[in-house]
């Protein structure tokens, strides 16, 4: 540990002159709560994550169950798009797993944040007693110092009282020193401690984050190779096979008269051996009934006798 090699902390931080100082301890207080500000704040985005990946996830399942997506389409395309809804499908699991496990990992944040507050309110009670006996005593001595000065006729009471007074503080400073160095060295442990876990968390779920990408691209090259198995010709052509109605179109049609059979000509345009409309032969050329009108054909005109 570097703090315990070169005591950087306690000679740059937790030492004063002032005797009754706290500012060093309260400064490495200070941050060791900092420190357990900055796990929960990490601890609260992975569960925040957690909620938005499964979220995401949900909404990609349902988007692959529900919405319709190329519903009507045949043969390789088909395929394809059954490839493509599934790997999707497949991708928000993946998301709602991650959601899992980033939940997974903000229960063991907590837990070990918890742990190290548990370990740490020890010393903190330890060094609270040391501080206010140290000041009790310093008081103590204090005013038997300026009793000392004030008082002529006591002096050799009073000085043996101060020395006693004065051995008493150092053997209480000795302590508290010894006790001070010890805190700090476990404090300075905890926070290496508590650093390098924070490290590897960060470390772990972004590599967490890495791992799904690659799953999710392993997930959407499945539907690249299904697309490049798709074929437009065989799709057009199996739809083409599927829904046809025949081979051949039908029959011009033709005109015909029905009252004169000389008038029945094939116009120039027609095809040649055209397939008539009827199955049944030409109609004969109709003859005037006794009572009926009379017909006739005159350059082009049809007349009617009566």
């Amino acid at each position: 540990m570097i703090w315990k090699k070169t005591l950087t902390l306690q000679k740059s931080m937790a030492n004063s002159t002032d005797l009754t100082s706290t500012v060093g301890y309260d400064s490495i207080i200070q941050h060791l709560n900092d420190g357990r500000k900055n796990c929960k704040e990490f601890e609260d985005f992975l569960k925040e994550r957690a909620i938005i990946e499964e979220k995401y996830g949900k909404e990609l399942i349902n988007l692959s169950k529900k919405k319709p997506c190329g519903q009507t389409e045949l043969n390789t395309l088909k395929r394809s798009l059954d490839v493509f809804k599934q790997q999707i499908d497949n991708v928000g699991q993946g998301h709602i797993q991650l959601a899992q496990t980033l939940r997974e990992e903000a229960k063991k944040m907590e837990d070990f944040r918890e742990k190290q507050k548990l370990h740490r309110k020890k010393i903190e009670l330890i060094m609270e007693a040391i501080h206010k006996n140290r000041n009790l005593q310093y008081k103590k001595t204090m005013e038997l110092f300026l009793k000392l000065a004030q008082t002529k006729s006591a002096l050799e009471d009073t000085d043996r009282s101060y020395q006693q007074s004065v051995t008493t503080m150092e053997k209480i400073r000795e302590e508290w020193q010894n006790e001070h160095i010890k805190a700090c060295e476990f404090f300075e442990t905890q926070e290496c401690e508590r650093i390098n876990y924070f490290r590897n968390a960060l470390w772990l779920h972004v590599n967490q984050l890495s791992l799904g990408c690659v799953l999710n691209d392993e997930k959407y090259e499945e539907i690249r190779k299904s697309l490049e198995m798709c074929s437009i010709e065989k799709d057009v052509d199996f739809f083409v096979n599927l829904r046809k109605t025949g081979n051949l179109a039908p029959a011009p049609v033709v005109y015909e008269n029905y009252y004169n059979a000389q008038r029945n000509v094939t116009p120039a345009a027609r095809s040649p051996a055209p397939v008539p409309l009827s199955r049944r032969g030409p109609l004969p050329t109709p003859t005037s009934a006794p009572g009926e009108p009379d017909y006739a054909t005159v350059d082009g005109y049809s007349l009617v006798h009566f």
